[in-house]
C-alpha cells in the first residue's frame, strides 16, 4: 500500500514532476478580432465532464528548456499516464489518489505523493465544477483560444493550472482541450501541448495501476 508522503518530503518529488511533465508560449497565435468572447464556463465544464477517457500524443517543454514527447492517457476520475518516447525512459502514473514517478535510474520504488497536491487533480476530478468560489482565477480570450486558469479553492498554495481550449459557440465548433500549463507551489511552470485528442477510447485500468507497474519493475 502506498504510504502518504510527509509534508517535508513533498518538494523533491514535485520538483521531479516539474522536470518530467518551463514556461512556453500558447499553442496558437492571436487571430480573432479584439474583444471576442471566451468560451463560457458552463460549456467548458460540460466538455470536461463529458470526457471520461482520452488519448493523445504530447509535446512537453521541460523546466531546463529540453523537450520531451510521448503519449498521454486519461481516464477520469483520477487517472492519467505519461509514457515518454525513447530515449526518455521515465513514466508518470496518476491513480488510486497518488502520483508516481518511475525513474529507471533509481534502484528503489517510484517517488509518490498525493494527487490532491497537484493542480492536475482539477482536471481529473469526477466533476469539474467551475462555479465553485475562488476556483477560477482567470478566464480570457487569447486569439482563437480560451485560456482558463483554475486552482483548488481550498488549497491555492498548491499552485494552479492554465487550460487552453479552442472551438466553442463563438466558433461554431466543438470545444477542444489543446494545452495546459501547470504552475506548482514553488512557481515553476510546465507546459504540455496536446496533439489530436481522441476521446471515448477504451483504456484498461491496468494502465493506471501504480502497484502493478511497481511489481513489474521488481519494486516493493
Amino acid at each position: 500500500m502506498l504510504e502518504p508522503i510527509p509534508a517535508g518530503a513533498y518538494i523533491y518529488p514535485m520538483t521531479m514532476l516539474t522536470r518530467l511533465l518551463a514556461p512556453a508560449a500558447l499553442l496558437v497565435a492571436s487571430l480573432l478580432p479584439a474583444g471576442a468572447a471566451p468560451i463560457p464556463l458552463d460549456a467548458i465544464s460540460d466538455y470536461m465532464n463529458g470526457m471520461r477517457t482520452a488519448e493523445s500524443k504530447f509535446t512537453q517543454v521541460n523546466a531546463d528548456g529540453s523537450i520531451s514527447t510521448g503519449t498521454l492517457y486519461i481516464k477520469r476520475p483520477g487517472r492519467m499516464r505519461f509514457e515518454y518516447d525513447p530515449p526518455e525512459e521515465a513514466l508518470v502514473i496518476a491513480g488510486a489518489g497518488a502520483v508516481a514517478i518511475f525513474d529507471p535510474k533509481s534502484n528503489g520504488g517510484p517517488e509518490t505523493y498525493g494527487l490532491n497536491r497537484t493542480p492536475l487533480k482539477l482536471i481529473l476530478d469526477d466533476n469539474m465544477d467551475l462555479s465553485r468560489a475562488n476556483m477560477v482565477t482567470g478566464h480570457r480570450e487569447e486569439g482563437p483560444s480560451t485560456v482558463l486558469r483554475a486552482q483548488d479553492p481550498e488549497h491555492p498554495e498548491y499552485g494552479n493550472i492554465e487550460l487552453v481550449f479552442t472551438g466553442g459557440p463563438q466558433e461554431g465548433a466543438p470545444v477542444e482541450l489543446r494545452q495546459w500549463v501547470v504552475t506548482d507551489e514553488a512557481g515553476s511552470q510546465t507546459t504540455v501541448i496536446l496533439g489530436e485528442l481522441q476521446t471515448g477510447v477504451n483504456l484498461g485500468d491496468s494502465l493506471f495501476s501504480i502497484r502493478r507497474e511497481t511489481a513489474r519493475r521488481g519494486g516493493n
